[in-house]
């Protein structure tokens, strides 16, 4: 049975819940509300969280621990010469997965029976799961085969299982909330402190993510520089990966990658920021409201475009045209990929981020303080540079701040505007790299996480997550210590 259908038997299950206990309460009280120490939606909600919480989170816990039970009690029944051949128990899982999978999709679409799927050879099998699409890493054996059924099955049961368990604990849960209610029940009072721990699960949930992704890698980040010399990553000037004799030929050092993060993301910044700046003070200081209301929707439609068209727009057109007109006149490069192409395209992107939250600070520049400098004899620009601006500008630097960080993570437009290579070299014409592109190079195609050439991308994320962190933290430090309360 889809997940999709469990979920709306539960919300059935939840809505009966619900009606039965606020009935049950109106009853208790001779159908008059007033006697109730509750409003009557309360003992509603009261039925619905006992009837749903417990099986939401007994179907949370069954997906998480579904997929390692079948692991364990399939790998276990794996011949060792059949892993021995694969190479790994995890490889020959992956077929096994893959094959079960394709049977589920055979037997849905005709090619197979329920009796050939029982019965029937690895020939047949292979041949029914090609016409489906479904590629395995080797060919089916007989071993394989007879695991992926024994997968198939216990998956079967296994869920039928979770059927079961999740909707006895609704129905349970249900009866349960029904059974305690009449006219003296606080419900309102349990529901209120049941959202509380809601708000609290999900702020929980925000928190331990963070700390989830933190300590992913810094376990692998560990487990890099065990394999690897820290000193040599951070202030090696060769970045110069070899997949052969696991690192012993590799150099790996930042440096060049730092550059070329810095450099595009510093071009970015030239661009974005008076752009975005100069734009934000003419919509609130000149533009009427006709022009604001149609101008401001119109900028901040290019923070909507997806970075990939971005990188497309700086392949196809930025990059050519920078070539053409600039690097090659003046014997600057001949490549059409560059730090320019990227930083430029980039800077684009940015200037909504810019240019939305500078105008919302300025904004918040209360109208005394324009009015107090215009009665004094300034000009409506003197005003503007020596009044709104200084006011709003801790407000703006963090908006810069934060445009920033968002530059020196972006990868598609520097892998389609820049190229990728990593060196040191001022010519902004010339194609460089960043962070973010060898992050994704590295764990892209057969990799091997206990090579450092994989591991260093954990040390490369890391390493970008300290830097935009400490770009946020200052931004917000800036906005708190210096931002101006107005009354």
């Amino acid at each position: 049975m889809p997940l999709i259908w469990i979920l709306a038997i539960l919300a059935l299950l939840g809505g009966v819940a619900y009606w039965l206990a606020r009935r049950r309460a109106m009853s208790s009280g001779g159908g008059d509300a007033r006697v109730l120490h509750s409003l009557p939606n309360y003992y509603g909600v009261h039925g619905a969280l006992l009837a749903l919480a417990p099986a939401l989170l007994i179907l949370a816990l069954w997906l998480l621990t579904q997929p390692m039970l079948l692991y364990r009690s399939v790998a276990a029944d794996i011949p060792l010469l059949t892993i021995s051949a694969f190479g790994t128990v995890d490889l020959v899982m992956s077929d096994v997965r893959r094959v079960a999978e394709g049977l589920d999709v055979a037997v849905g679409a005709g090619l197979l029976t329920s009796q050939q799927m029982t019965s029937a050879g690895p020939t047949e099998i292979e041949a029914a799961l090609d016409e489906i699409g479904v590629a395995l890493g080797s060919q089916l054996t007989p071993p394989v085969l007879d695991a992926a059924r024994d997968y198939r099955g216990a998956d079967a049961v296994l869920r039928w299982g979770m059927i079961a368990v999740v909707v006895a604990a609704a129905l349970i849960g249900g009866a349960i909330a029904v059974y305690r209610t009449d006219r003296d029940f606080r419900a309102r009072n349990i529901v209120e402190r049941s959202i509380l721990v809601l708000l609290a699960a999900a702020a929980t949930v925000a928190i331990l993510t963070t700390l989830g992704i933190v300590l992913s890698m810094l376990f692998e980040t560990m487990n890099f520089f065990s394999q690897y010399p820290a000193h040599e990553f951070f202030f090696g000037t060769t970045w110069s990966p070899s997949f052969s004799g696991r690192g012993g030929l590799s150099e790996l050092g930042i440096i060049p990658l730092l550059w070329g993060t810095l450099y595009i993301s510093l071009i970015a910044l030239l661009v974005a920021v008076p752009i975005g700046l100069f734009a934000a003070i003419y919509l609130s200081e000149y533009a009427g409201p006709k022009l604001r209301s149609f101008a401001k929707p119109l900028i901040e439609v290019l923070a909507g475009i997806p970075t990939i068209v971005y990188g497309l727009f700086a392949l196809i057109t930025v990059g050519p045209m920078l070539r053409d007109v600039i690097a090659q006149p003046l014997g600057l490069g001949n490549s059409a990929s560059s730090v320019m192409t990227a930083g430029l395209v980039m800077g684009i992107m940015l200037i909504p981020f810019v240019s939305s939250l500078s105008d919302d600070i300025i904004n918040a520049v209360p109208q005394a303080m324009r009015d107090g400098s215009l009665g004094l004899g300034s000009t409506q620009s003197e005003t503007i540079r020596r009044v709104v601006i200084p006011a709003a500008l801790p407000g703006i630097v963090g908006a810069i701040l934060l445009a920033a960080s968002r530059a020196i993570g972006e990868t598609m437009i520097v892998v389609l505007g820049a190229g990728a290579a990593a060196r040191l070299d001022l010519n902004p014409f010339e194609a460089m790299t960043t962070v973010t592109v060898k992050i994704v190079s590295q764990l892209t195609g057969d990799t091997d996480f206990a090579s450092p050439e994989t591991l260093v991308a954990f040390a490369l994320g890391l390493t970008l997550f300290v830097i935009t962190l400490g770009l946020n933290v200052l931004a917000l430090y800036i906005v708190r210590t210096y931002r101006e309360q107005y009354e």
